[in-house]
């Protein structure tokens, strides 16, 4: 079970270290165990939260938790691949945090393979060129150009 394992909640692949998180499924906890059993019983009875609910927020929580390891600051970027068509139903998708929400356009949803491929590509390769302060289209960046230059010199030193 990566989802609740050490690779999902312990380590960060930010930079270089990975571009990439796929995920396959939704990760709903075992719900036969006698421990969940109870907290979902005091659940319903304390808060009148139904079951599903409670799940269902869960997995989406694990799931943000899962694929937030490749992005660790406002100067890295990665992708982050929800393959699942129940990412797409509204009651999965409103309960991912915003910050993933704010990325996860209409048009992202539901792609055939060779669409994700071309999309991913693009991505890419747009992340990838170097910055361009010129070509920027007095677009604001959060990133000083002195935060720039220490990411190259960075970048230089691996």
């Amino acid at each position: 079970d990566l989802f609740r394992g050490k690779v999902a909640e312990g380590i960060d692949f930010d930079r270089h270290y990975g571009r990439l998180v796929i995920m396959f499924g939704v990760p709903f906890q075992y719900t036969l165990s006698k421990i969940l059993r109870a907290r979902l019983e005091y659940l319903r009875e304390t808060f009148q939260i139904k079951e599903g609910d409670f799940l269902t927020f869960d997995a989406l929580r694990q799931a943000a938790q899962c694929v937030g390891r490749v992005i660790r600051s406002k100067a890295d970027y990665g992708m982050m691949i929800f393959a699942d068509k129940r990412y797409s139903r509204h009651d999965k998708r409103s309960k991912l945090p915003g910050w993933i929400l704010s990325h996860l356009h209409d048009a992202h949803l539901n792609l055939s393979t060779d669409m994700a491929l071309h999309t991913a590509r693009e991505f890419l390769r747009r992340m990838a060129q170097p910055y361009d302060k010129a070509g920027s289209g007095g677009k604001k960046t959060l990133l000083t150009e002195e935060d720039l230059q220490d990411m190259a010199r960075d970048a230089m030193e691996m």
